[in-house]
């Protein structure tokens, strides 16, 4: 189940890398230096120093030669690589491959790039030879940054400046225990180059489209995983998600949720039967419902056959109180066709995650 996931992400970076034919693209390489944030206390021992390290892309223009490119203000994908080290001998390095976004605001002066990858970790936990690293309970990571800068392309021969901030993301979303996470806050510096710079190529200007209206339209998603709790080696186990909702598309960019889940984690069910035993204090006879059913309400963004979603949930059968009855999910689709799509999901409560979930959903 673990290298399904890392395919699945693989996959998903392929067709968001393959949307259209080359045409004039860019790399940047950006240097950054910045801090860890304690947003758990268990991970204050493993900040002792500043990371920093590399980001080097890959950028693919678009012109608007699909539909999807001139609504979004022509952005750039395509690819970046991280090279952390986060000066603590616990946490050592990690290297990261990633697909992205490149946004424009402010005449084009402004970018925000939004990754998704995984990342790779060469000291993660071990009981004897590193049993103090517990933010990272595996060697493959789920990683995702943020870059925010201000960026100028062809200043000189090409050859152009970016400067900004950019927060870095590292978990195994509760695969194995244990997972403090690490999130960084960096500024970073560098330079881009544009090829064929000298080659001018206009934009195509947007089509109005204010006749757009699609009826409600009506979902049946299946979403699996495994996962472990946050007691070390007890164990990982597969878990099953239903879901159906409703989704009324706003605009060609934009549309709302609302919906249920049922959750089938089995690895509540264990830790239900491990606290019973462990910690009779807490009085859990062992027998309690393992089963959670949420509502939620959500977003997705449309982006040529991909979207971007958020959903906010809360569990209206929670016989087992763990980590507090409201959740969140960040949604990854891919659509084949109008109606069958993929999907890679976070699911958390707050900033604590509970499951990477692989799934499959059809749209009526």
């Amino acid at each position: 189940m673990r290298y399904l996931l890392y395919a699945y992400i693989l996959f998903f970076s392929i067709c968001i890398s393959a949307q259209e034919s080359k045409n004039a693209f860019t790399l940047d390489v950006n240097y950054f230096y910045g801090n860890i944030t304690e947003h758990n206390s268990d991970i204050s021992h493993l900040i002792t120093g500043h990371p920093s390290g590399v980001i080097l892309s890959y950028n693919q223009k678009t012109f608007g030669k699909k539909a999807w490119q001139s609504r979004y203000n022509y952005p750039d994908y395509g690819t970046s690589f991280i090279y952390q080290k986060f000066n603590n001998e616990f946490l050592s390095e990690n290297y990261g491959v990633y697909a992205h976004y490149n946004f424009y605001f402010l005449k084009r002066n402004l970018m925000l790039r939004i990754g998704q990858g995984l990342a790779y970790n060469t000291s993660p936990y071990d009981k004897v030879e590193n049993f103090r690293n517990n933010a990272f309970g595996t060697q493959f990571l789920s990683s995702s940054y943020l870059m925010l800068n201000y960026k100028k392309e062809n200043l000189f021969k090409g050859f152009g400046f970016q400067t900004g901030l950019s927060i870095i993301h590292y978990s195994n979303a509760n695969i194995k225990a244990p997972n403090s996470s690490i999130n960084s806050v960096v500024f970073n510096v560098g330079v881009n180059y544009v090829f064929d710079a000298e080659r001018q190529t206009e934009y195509i200007p947007a089509k109005e489209d204010k006749y757009f209206k699609e009826k409600i339209k009506y979902n049946i998603a299946f979403r699996t995983g495994v996962n472990e709790s946050d007691i070390i080696n007890s164990g990982q186990y597969a878990f099953y998600v239903v879901s159906a909702y409703a989704d009324k598309r706003l605009n060609r960019k934009s549309a709302i949720q609302f919906g249920a889940d049922v959750f089938f984690s089995n690895f509540l069910k264990k830790h239900i039967q491990y606290k019973a035993v462990a910690f009779p204090e807490d009085n859990v006879s062992g027998d309690e419902d393992y089963k959670r059913v949420g509502l939620f309400v959500g977003h997705e963004l449309f982006i040529s056959k991909t979207s971007i979603g958020f959903q906010l949930g809360y569990y209206v059968y929670y016989p087992f109180d763990f980590e507090g009855r409201v959740y969140n999910r960040i949604i990854l689709k891919r659509y084949f066709g109008d109606k069958l799509y993929g999907a890679l999901s976070l699911k958390s409560h707050g900033a604590k995650a509970e499951a990477v979930e692989i799934g499959i959903g059809i749209r009526l």
